[in-house]
This record gives structure tokens, sequence and C-alpha cells, in this order.
């Protein structure tokens, strides 16, 4: 199970990465692996600010659809484009091209709550 160490996580299995005062947010290697081949994004959230906990999008699996929650408060100021025509990204490239949103941080100090490495790792056993 791939968890890089430079990432943050949410218990509901987003990554976060820092990048300034944005953030980019998608689904970990563990989550993507427990939602078997992803066939669907749904992102209609472009341009909206949202809160710690509410839903972004959602992602649809062969098996399953899952909702996608925000790990922070923040505007999503851009979505993967290229998830529209090849959702299986999240499967084959979790942590690079399978990338969900990009968002403005409104609350930078949230980012102490998200979940460090080492504690995802044992939180996914």
């Amino acid at each position: 199970m791939n968890v890089p160490d430079s990432l943050k996580y949410t218990a509901e299995h987003e990554w976060i990465r820092v990048e300034g005062d944005e953030i980019v947010i998608g689904v970990s290697d563990f989550a993507q692996g427990e939602l078997g081949d992803v066939v669907f994004i749904e992102i209609e959230t472009k341009g909206e600010t949202l809160s710690l906990g509410e839903t972004f999008g959602t992602i649809e699996a062969v098996k399953t659809v899952s909702d996608l929650y925000m790990p922070v408060d923040g505007e999503i100021m851009e979505v993967n484009p290229a998830l529209e025509d090849t959702p299986e990204l999240v499967n084959s490239e979790p942590f690079e091209g399978g990338w969900m949103i990009r968002v403005k941080l409104s609350n930078p100090a949230q980012l102490d709550d998200l979940i460090p490495a080492d504690e995802y790792r044992t939180l996914i056993g």
C-alpha cells in the first residue's frame, strides 16, 4: 500500500498535498483499492466555497458509488480535467494523474487536524 510521507490524509481516505495557500486533493491508494475499477467521477463544485465535511463530488466504481468530502474549508479552484475522459487514473496514478481538485484554503490551521502518513498507515492496518 503506497502512503507517501509528504502527504496528509483523512479518515475518509482522501490525501492532501499542500502547495502554498492551495491544496490538491485525491483519494488514497487504499481507497482506490477498496473501490475497485473507477468508471466515473462527478465534481460540479468548481468555483464554490465549501466547508469541512461537505461533499464536493462523487466517485463511481464498478461495485459502488461514494461521496467525496472536503478535508478543509476552501474554494474549489480547479477540477482535474483528465478525469472526465480517463477516470481510471484514480486507480493507476492516485497521487499524480488521478488527483481530483485544487482548493484555495480558507483556514490553513485546519491542516493541523489532518492525519500524518504514519498514523494513516496505522488506521488502514
